[in-house]
């Protein structure tokens, strides 16, 4: 991998906004796999200590692919930029300089990045809808059941609130929650599952004649 360019420390600064999943695509010899594993979490630990690091994930397609697909995310344009910029970043990438053949990098907004692949991987290593719903479900299900719980202690009224301003009320606390932390969290906890190949069907042999 040839490590991306340094930006300037004196660029203007951009507009926070709305989180960013990073998605790198890397090239890796099958006898460097536990290089590059230990480089990317060393990686991984370096970001962790960087406002607005919510997580990442780093997988293969497939158990032949030398194609590994990481996804990291951060709270804002501004914060990924301090990682992007940092120097500590910058002497992570010389490391693996000689690990990862190359490197494709996309960035995209939303929640939508976290199930998304690059574009130049497999149409079929996208998670299918379901897997994509029930991903969202294990993480808003425990986060809704505790909210409850937690009012219904806290605040024992609050389940005598009429309907439309407690889901107005419930919504907008659990929707910020679930993007910047539990959806990060769960998808990268079942990421294999999520982009693990659909298990082809055995055909029956014909019967003998």
């Amino acid at each position: 991998m040839t490590p991306q360019e340094p930006g300037s420390l004196h660029s203007p600064p951009v507009t926070a906004g709305p989180p960013v999943t990073v998605s790198i695509t890397r090239l890796v010899e099958s006898d460097r796999i536990a290089d590059a594993t230990a480089w990317v979490q060393s990686g991984v630990n370096l970001a962790n200590r960087y406002p607005g690091f919510l997580g990442s994930g780093w997988v293969r397609s497939r158990a032949q692919s030398r194609e590994w697909h990481m996804l990291y995310r951060f709270a804002d344009h501004d914060s990924l930029a301090t990682w992007e910029n940092s120097d500590d970043r910058l002497r992570w990438l010389d490391l693996g300089r000689d690990l990862v053949v190359e490197s494709r990098v996309e960035k995209r907004t939303g929640i939508e990045g976290w199930f998304d692949v690059p574009q130049d991987a497999p149409a079929s290593s996208a998670p299918p809808r379901w897997k994509q719903a029930v991903s969202i479900w294990l993480g808003f299900f425990p986060v809704n059941l505790a909210f409850t719980y937690l009012m219904a202690w806290l605040v024992p009224a609050f389940g005598h609130v009429a309907i439309l301003p407690r889901v107005l009320i419930t919504t907008l606390v659990l929707t910020p929650i679930m993007t910047f932390w539990v959806l990060p969290f769960v998808t990268t906890l079942i990421r294999p599952w999520l982009l693990a190949p659909p298990k082809q069907r055995r055909q029956r042999p014909e019967p003998r004649r």
